[in-house]
């Protein structure tokens, strides 16, 4: 391990193999942390919090604080961040309330760029950018390979779904659906990620069929129940499109048009 001597560790936090501690850094009882994993310097890693392996943790970054919750009665709950995470400068990311899944999780291969704000009950899963200043709110999910664009807010109990991306300086107030791309304030739809879509390997006949979805269920004028029937009914049943379709039919927000 590579400590320097003005770090405060305690001794009940679990430090793995490899790791490097910058200055002034503090790292409370119970935490754990990952082999291989570098900590910058002023960075301060709060009790109930677990890092995974090769993470880079960038300085000034606060890990684990208390929710931002007024129900919070100091129960203890935790975060829990995977491995091959960069979180940068000025990261905050709380740790839970009891309510729903009771945690703070994040993924693995994650890039949170500076001054983002994850909240408490927030879970984002696996190769997803947030970009400089991006702020969730509470319970906020973000699935794999979504990219949130600077200075977004978005609203607590929102779904992101996964490869969608979402234009800076948007609010997002409603679930934005997999693989569109989202703006504005409010965060309206814009057609699909394609660049996304095609730098992620996705077949030319999967492409065809989300945008023949897409089309039916957002470029007509039917009701949303006519609409599953069609596509049902005249796009190929193929993984990606039924994922498309679930994730409209079971929001309990509603998505964005």
């Amino acid at each position: 391990m590579n400590i320097h001597p003005t770090a405060i560790i305690s001794p009940e936090a679990v430090i793995g193999e490899d790791v490097a501690v910058g200055p002034y850094s503090v790292i409370e009882r119970g935490v754990r942390i990952g082999d291989h994993t570098v900590i910058a310097s002023h960075v301060v890693i709060e009790e109930g919090t677990e890092i995974g392996e090769n993470c880079r943790i960038a300085q000034f970054a606060s890990l684990g604080g208390i929710p931002q919750d007024l129900k919070f009665q100091g129960e203890s709950t935790k975060v829990i961040i995977g491995k091959f995470n960069n979180i940068r400068e000025f990261v905050t990311i709380n740790r839970a309330t009891r309510e729903d899944i009771g945690v703070t999780m994040i993924g693995d291969h994650n890039l949170i760029m500076a001054y983002c704000h994850v909240a408490h009950n927030c879970r984002l899963e696996n190769h997803i950018v947030l970009a400089n200043c991006s702020n969730l709110a509470g319970h906020v999910i973000v699935e794999d390979y979504a990219i949130v664009g600077g200075m977004t807010g978005v609203h607590q109990f929102t779904h992101i779904g996964a490869h969608s991306m979402i234009g800076g300086v948007s609010a997002v107030n409603k679930d934005i659906p997999p693989y569109v791309t989202a703006s504005g304030n409010h965060a309206q739809l814009y057609g699909l990620n394609l660049i996304g879509l095609k730098r992620r390997g996705f077949s030319p006949e999967a492409i065809q069929a989300l945008k023949d979805a897409y089309r039916i269920v957002f470029r007509s004028s039917l009701l949303l129940s006519q609409a599953v029937t069609r596509v049902r009914e005249e796009v190929a049943d193929l993984p990606e499109v039924r994922n498309f379709m679930d994730f409209i039919q079971n929001s309990t927000r509603g998505v964005c048009r």
